[in-house]
């Protein structure tokens, strides 16, 4: 029989690991976790102090405001055109027989381009001429029967007087004259219209030969001997003629929100892919009212003028233009990343505190910089090595310079456009 015997204090302790030795060691550990927790601490409150010290340390980003050239420009792009380009159809239908000009054949007004076959207009020519002279005949001949009759009622006035005719006779002799006044008037008109048929016939021999409507270049031909145009429905395009490519126009798309500063007369330059590195002079014509949207842009169509003696430039190619819109000359000017420029804003030291580190404060806004209704803007310029506020009325901006017109600033401030720590960190 087995007896079970009550465990005493001390193994329910070593059963519980509830001995001194056991508590001791726990002690040490947690003692261990303070110290490491310290360091951490203190190394956190080092590297925060010399964060802050580093930063006191600051060097200010300079740049001289100088007199310069500056000049204000819009960007637009468009096609080299013609001044004047006209296409070249026929009006009649027909089969051409002959063509006299090739690309870029150069011509005058009034040189034949091309021939349609007019074998057909001959003839009919030929029919039309002979209604023309049995008309004119018929009109001779009934001329001669009108001065019979005058002369037959002439001659029965005369018998009347002397009471050897009867009034009969006279009144049929002075019908036949009207009849044949008439008749006379009938054949006019037969001539008439026999002629105007001739002269229709006739105008179709003309344009039979299709002719240059002006001097110029022949930039395209469409036509081949042989080729049968139909004009019935709509007159076919057979050459396309540009008038003098010694001076030609660009068709530039300007952006609607540019529009105000653009004006006929105003100078550009433009470039093409063809000639890289090479700016061709132009001048604005003329700005069309007419807005011009694609994928919800609106544009307006600006001609430019250039000259091209060279006839380097060609019909079709793609230029990019700069329309100079402002110019100013000897100007005052500060770089823009001056007048974005703005110092950090200075806190006072509140302490250093556990909490900071882990939940550290944002920085202040410093607010949006812009420009005032009447152009005033605020910059800094280094005066004995401090950051001094300097309030300057500005102008028109190239994109990289900008133009003080007014203010406390001179040639040579060194004004400030960024700056840094001592450690290299900057701030703009």
């Amino acid at each position: 029989m087995n007896v079970m015997t009550q465990p005493s204090r001390a193994d329910i302790e070593e059963a519980l690991d509830l001995t001194a030795a056991r508590k001791g060691r726990k002690w040490l550990r947690r003692a261990v976790w303070l110290i490491a927790i310290a360091a951490i601490l203190g190394g956190a409150i080092y590297g925060y102090r010399a964060m802050t010290a580093s930063n006191a340390a600051v060097v200010y980003d300079t740049v001289d405001a100088r007199t310069a050239d500056l000049t204000v420009t819009v960007s637009a792009t468009g096609t080299i055109q013609p001044i004047t380009q006209v296409d070249v159809s026929s009006e009649l239908s027909g089969v051409v027989r002959t063509v006299a000009v090739d690309d870029n054949s150069a011509v005058k007004a009034g040189d034949v381009l091309a021939t349609l076959d007019t074998d057909r207009l001959q003839a009919q020519k030929a029919k039309v001429d002979a209604q023309v002279a049995a008309a004119e005949g018929r009109r001779d001949e009934a001329k001669a029967t009108l001065a019979e009759r005058q002369t037959l009622a002439e001659r029965q006035a005369s018998l009347r007087k002397r009471g050897l005719s009867t009034q009969q006779d006279y009144d049929t002799a002075l019908s036949a004259v009207t009849r044949g006044k008439a008749a006379i008037a009938s054949a006019e008109a037969d001539v008439a219209s026999a002629r105007a048929d001739r002269a229709i016939i006739e105008s179709d021999l003309k344009r039979a030969s299709i002719l240059s409507p002006i001097d110029g270049i022949v930039l395209k031909r469409a036509v081949e001997p042989g080729q049968t145009v139909a004009s019935s429905l709509q007159a076919p395009i057979l050459f396309t003629i540009a008038q003098d490519l010694s001076r030609v126009q660009l068709e530039a798309a300007v952006d609607e929100a540019d529009m105000g500063a653009v004006k006929t007369g105003q100078k550009a330059t433009f470039s093409v892919d063809a000639y890289r590195g090479r700016a061709f002079p132009a001048a604005i014509e003329r700005l069309s009212y007419a807005p011009e949207t694609v994928d919800g842009v609106v544009t307006y169509k600006a001609i430019l003028s250039a000259p091209n003696e060279d006839l380097a430039l060609r019909p079709g190619m793609t230029a990019t233009a700069r329309i100079v819109t402002e110019e100013y000359k000897q100007a005052l000017t500060v770089p823009n990343e001056a007048l974005r420029y703005q110092p950090p804003v200075a806190e006072e030291s509140r302490g250093f505190s556990i909490t900071s580190i882990f939940m550290p404060r944002f920085p202040r806004d410093r607010g949006k910089r812009g420009t005032a209704p009447d152009g005033e803007r605020e910059l800094y310029v280094l005066r004995a090595g401090k950051a001094e506020q300097v309030s300057v009325k500005v102008g028109a901006s190239d994109g990289r310079n900008t133009v003080v017109l007014s203010g406390n600033l001179k040639e040579g401030d060194a004004v400030i456009t960024g700056q840094h720590s001592a450690a290299g960190a900057s701030s703009r």
